[in-house]
């Protein structure tokens, strides 16, 4: 007999299930603004936030301030979170279910949800190093080519940043961002829409395109290497989703993999 939490979990998946989703749809309570806004959300927020700090950095004199700002990404990344976690909020309650059933299911017995989702990371390598080969070739010509000092925007931060960047970001951006895409605007673009290919390509573009904005650089190669190289591994997590219909796998292979993104451009 599964535990009773299992059960409940079961229980709570319903509310994010395609028929479900369908049947609001039909009853007028998922509009398009709500998928539409929160497709684009993150990385319109994610700019935004970038140059209200540069101009901050512009009123104080502090040289590039637009390139200084852009180093603080992963900090105000979480205002970013917070700001798609209250419009996640209202439109749930408009449909009537609750922030938590987007995630669906979570099983925890003999740590099922964790070795699948170390399953799924392991699955994600081949998309990820296929990304960065495609992006260098299509964009510099050649891997070789790549100016990967200047693609990751390596920055030191003061260690108060650097800390919280290490033990808190990263829990949260990784939920929040399966959330908004996977739990939300993708099942409900597939019900809006009636095909699974425009939910996956409208959401395939700007789950990819955030990626372009952390930070932002007004570099065409900088922009397209990096859209290019996200695009794949976005669209294997996307169909892993379409199978599985279920989160809590994909937060836990999304984990390693922001917490490498805070390894990799914070600690110098």
């Amino acid at each position: 007999m599964a535990p009773a939490r299992e059960i409940a979990s079961s229980a709570n998946m319903l509310a994010n299930a395609r028929s479900q989703i369908q049947e609001r749809m039909a009853a007028g309570r998922i509009p398009w603004i709500g998928p539409l806004m929160l497709v684009s959300a993150r990385s319109v927020l994610w700019l935004t936030l970038q140059s209200f700090l540069a101009l901050v950095l512009l009123a104080l004199h502090r040289p590039t301030p637009f390139r200084t700002a852009g180093n603080w990404w992963i900090i105000y990344g979480t205002l970013v979170d917070i700001c798609c976690l209250l419009g996640l909020r209202y439109f749930t309650r408009k449909e009537g279910i609750r922030l938590r059933d987007l995630i669906g299911p979570i099983h925890l017995r003999y740590g099922r949800d964790l070795f699948v989702g170390l399953g799924i990371l392991a699955l994600s390598y081949p998309f990820m190093m296929g990304g960065s080969y495609l992006a260098g070739v299509l964009v510099y010509g050649s891997t070789a080519k790549v100016p990967m000092e200047f693609i990751l925007q390596a920055h030191s931060l003061p260690i108060w940043a650097t800390v919280y960047t290490l033990t808190v970001w990263w829990i949260i951006q990784s939920a929040t961002e399966e959330m908004t895409y996977q739990g939300y605007v993708l099942p409900r673009l597939e019900a809006l829409t009636g095909r699974t290919w425009i939910a996956v390509s409208v959401t395939g573009f700007w789950f990819a395109a955030q990626h372009c904005m952390v930070p932002f650089v007004p570099d065409w190669h900088y922009l397209a290497y990096r859209f290019l190289m996200f695009l794949p591994l976005v669209l294997y997590i996307m169909l892993v989703y379409l199978r599985i219909r279920r989160l809590a796998p994909l937060i836990v292979a999304h984990w390693p993999m922001d917490l490498g993104v805070a390894i990799m451009t914070g600690i110098h």
